[in-house]
């Protein structure tokens, strides 16, 4: 049987289905997202179950982003609790007669969360799992370059817990290192997501849950079940991207510079020869270029439109051979401009970037573990094989807390030794 309902897509080689859509264009700004999409289901009976509903929460996100309002989001009990306490309070004193008539009055129109915020004021609910997502979304989430994308992460995130665990909102103290397991074992089972998906998730509810416990006063020194849970590393090593091989990295290479756009060439250039995220380099402000003296290096630091991935992504990368031509050029294309590539330093820039490498990468390579972030790999072994030390990989990396950076002391000790080290691995 055929499903021929509007907006229903089956991804292809996928099994499940899901409802998507696209945001009129002048919409997008007010929703904060290009399309609507939303799961349906495996099965033509539960797409056609969930249809409806799906298809009703899209047309009021449209028709509220049409009326110039957010969309709405259902308060949970602590936050209509601590509503109805404030409202209560902005009453004042009141004799016990007022208050009386006043409780009744409130029962018989159905005002339920005054009535018990004046009746039985104590009663204070246990904090959520959708009170720990409100709470970092706002500390951790907004006003950061892509928070559209961390967004729609965190609510899959808390879609796949209420789904694993059947029980609707679960409260935080309520979640045992059973739900845990629970949580990691249904997503496992998801033949649609991948291990290595599953992990980035659970490091995501780690953060989530961690975050109320050190924040929220109701919750405060509670140890989260997920802490410490992983994906066996056996399962994720199976998703681990390759290196590419000197045959890959030539095609690769030749097709990217003779077919891709001139920034795209020149971030290819510097991903290859300096090991750098991909989101790190589209980031790159004209004033992190660093080319006089004898250690040219890139300065990589946190902007508002480029986030690093952690304290030791903060550093100086060594910029030498043909990544350094590739920086030069940058900086000279860029004239008067902040950015170093411009087109490609925004929300979800880095992404665009990759899709793009990537149609020319499949071109010449199919194996599906070999990506653009393979290149990090790629240096990766060539610092090994030249017998960096691991803490000098980190230094070039980034992929230390910081730590172990401070045993070559200060930053142009660092990046002396880095430059040695990259020099030495790239032959130049």
């Amino acid at each position: 049987m055929q499903i021929d309902l509007p907006y229903v897509q089956q991804p292809s080689g996928k099994k499940h289905y899901r409802y998507r859509r696209k945001v009129p264009k002048f919409l997008m700004e007010a929703l904060g997202k290009t399309e609507i999409v939303k799961p349906l289901g495996s099965t033509h009976t539960e797409v056609l179950r969930n249809y409806d509903r799906v298809h009703k929460e899209a047309e009021a996100e449209i028709k509220a982003a049409m009326r110039g309002k957010p969309v709405p989001v259902e308060k949970t009990a602590l936050e209509k609790y601590q509503w109805a306490t404030r409202h209560v309070a902005a009453l004042g004193p009141m004799s016990d007669a007022a208050a009386d008539a006043l409780a009744d009055h409130l029962e018989e129109t159905g005002q339920a969360e005054l009535y018990r915020a004046l009746v039985v004021p104590g009663r204070k609910p246990e904090p959520t799992l959708a009170d720990a997502v409100k709470l970092y979304l706002k500390e951790k989430v907004e006003g950061t370059a892509d928070e559209t994308k961390k967004r729609q992460r965190v609510e899959r995130v808390q879609g796949h817990v209420r789904k694993a665990l059947g029980r609707g909102d679960p409260q935080i103290r309520s979640l045992t290192k059973a739900d845990a397991r629970e949580v990691r074992d249904h997503m496992l089972a998801d033949k649609d997501m991948a291990p290595a998906t599953v992990h980035r998730y659970l490091n995501d509810l780690r953060a989530i849950l961690n975050h109320a416990s050190g924040e929220m006063d109701e919750v405060r020194g509670w140890l989260s079940p997920f802490n410490g849970l992983e994906v066996k590393k056996e399962t994720l090593a199976k998703e681990d991207r390759k290196p590419f091989t000197e045959g890959q990295l030539k095609a690769a290479r030749a097709r990217v510079l003779g077919h891709a756009s001139t920034d795209l060439q020149r971030i290819w250039r510097m991903l290859e020869q300096t090991g750098c995220r991909l989101a790190e380099v589209t980031g790159l402000m004209v004033d992190d270029v660093h080319l006089e003296g004898e250690l040219p290096y890139l300065d990589l630091k946190f902007h508002p439109h480029r986030r690093l991935k952690n304290a030791g992504s903060v550093r100086r990368v060594p910029l030498v051979g043909d990544a350094f031509k590739a920086a030069q050029e940058a900086r000279e294309a860029a004239g008067d401009r902040a950015l170093l590539f411009p087109t490609y330093a925004r929300e979800g820039g880095s992404t665009a970037t990759s899709q793009v490498l990537m149609k020319h990468v499949r071109k010449v390579v199919i194996d599906p573990k070999v990506t653009v972030h393979s290149l990090r790999h790629t240096l990766k072994d060539k610092l090994v094989r030249t017998d960096a030390t691991e803490a000098v990989q980190n230094i070039i990396l980034g992929h230390s807390s910081g730590a172990v950076s401070e045993a070559y002391g200060g930053p142009e000790a660092r990046l002396e030794v880095a430059t040695r080290a990259l020099r030495r691995a790239l032959g130049v």
